[in-house]
């Protein structure tokens, strides 16, 4: 199982929301670059990157960050946030992301996002499965639907896409363990490759995780107030 730690960035930053609520924001550091730099010195192969200024616009905000990280380490860096149309989707691969994640796009325009998956293959479109009481949360966030997040991935599966991050957003930042019930019945009715994210706290979480099935785990506050050691995250891997 891939553990990836989360870079989050608003206004050029590296910080930490709580269930989504921009309100509740925590910054980390002030140098993106830096951090990235920490984690492969640290062993770490990947990076979710996510722009949250540009999920609450209409495009791509801080590619600038993006190109910096992928032109200065060796991460291989999925990258979301702002990817509205082909314009974002261009200018994410031509920054040096290796794959891009696709949330509101896949609700809003599903046609676009089913063109990526055949234009781009599967293996570098990743779909964004974000959910509150098991219903798809779009705009970074910002707004609701009605879709259920299992009919939403066995749509998507049927449209061969291969990989699915899905964040149960009451459990992002809060560090009080992941919805482990909910990606295992995401496993088990859709067989996709699940990158579990949201409310990771301890090895024990990311070891039931791993038995369950998932293909990764992203790992953001918990790494970042030291909660998960990163010596004893890497013994574990």
């Amino acid at each position: 199982m891939r553990i990836i730690p989360a870079l989050d960035i608003i206004n050029g930053k590296c910080v930490r929301l709580s269930q989504g609520n921009y309100a509740q924001m925590k910054t980390y550091n002030e140098n993106p670059l830096e951090v990235s730099k920490a984690f492969e010195d640290n062993g770490f192969e990947y990076l979710h990157l996510v722009d949250l200024d540009g999920a609450k616009s209409n495009h791509i905000v801080n590619y600038k960050i993006l190109f910096e990280i992928a032109t200065q380490t060796k991460l291989k860096i999925d990258f979301g946030g702002g990817i509205k149309g082909n314009k974002d989707v261009c200018i994410a691969f031509n920054n040096g992301a290796n794959q891009i994640t696709g949330g509101s796009i896949s609700i809003k325009h599903p046609e676009i996002f089913v063109e990526w998956i055949n234009r781009y293959g599967a293996d570098k479109i990743i779909l964004g499965a974000d959910c509150i009481n098991r219903k798809i949360a779009t705009n970074g966030w910002q707004q609701r639907s009605n879709i259920d997040v299992i009919d939403f991935i066995k749509r998507y599966k049927e449209k061969n896409i291969q990989y699915v991050i899905c964040t149960d957003i009451s459990k992002d930042g809060m560090m009080q363990g992941p919805e482990i019930e909910l990606y295992q019945e995401i496993k088990g009715k859709t067989q996709v490759n699940l990158i579990a994210s949201g409310g990771i706290s301890s090895l024990n979480d990311i070891k039931i995780l791993k038995e369950i099935g998932c293909e990764g785990v992203i790992i953001g506050k918990a790494l970042y107030e030291g909660k998960i050691k990163i010596n004893e995250l890497i013994k574990l891997c």
